[in-house]
């Protein structure tokens, strides 16, 4: 009996210490996956996050679908790095015309809150992340 209660002690010892693990893994995450950028949160959103790019979308858009996926892989590749947003341009019309979007899917890329670069149309990862490097060379 002895010999149960310590395998269960050692299993509960292994199971906080995996819940710890996961819990600094997730701390050390910035911001994962892609941020619902719009109206209200898009100035904080800015500030909050050094190097940022914000997918100008809407959900007709075919191309736009194209990209999500990627999107969310880049998202997931630059994670702490780089923060990624997704904004309904038919949701938000004032960032749009703000940004003078006239064709989706568009992306904006932002360093220290000011744009700096903008790539219009649906592109691959590879060329995708050809524009990320070249426009955040430090990240």
């Amino acid at each position: 009996m002895s010999g149960d209660s310590q395998d269960s002690d050692e299993i509960e010892r292994l199971r906080e210490k995996r819940k710890a693990e996961i819990l600094e893994n997730m701390k050390k995450m910035k911001n994962p996956g892609v941020v619902v950028v719009d109206e209200l949160n898009f100035q904080s959103f800015l500030e909050e996050n050094r190097f940022a790019v914000i997918d100008m979308w809407a959900e007709w858009c075919g191309p736009c679908r194209r990209v999500a996926p990627v999107i969310e892989e880049l998202a997931h590749d630059y994670s702490g790095r780089i923060t990624f947003g997704k904004c309904n341009t038919d949701e938000n019309q004032s960032l749009a015309a703000a940004f003078s979007i006239s064709a989706i899917p568009s992306l904006l890329f932002f360093s220290d809150g000011k744009l700096i670069n903008r790539v219009t149309g649906a592109y691959p990862k590879d060329a995708l992340e050809k524009q990320i490097k070249s426009t955040f060379p430090s990240v």
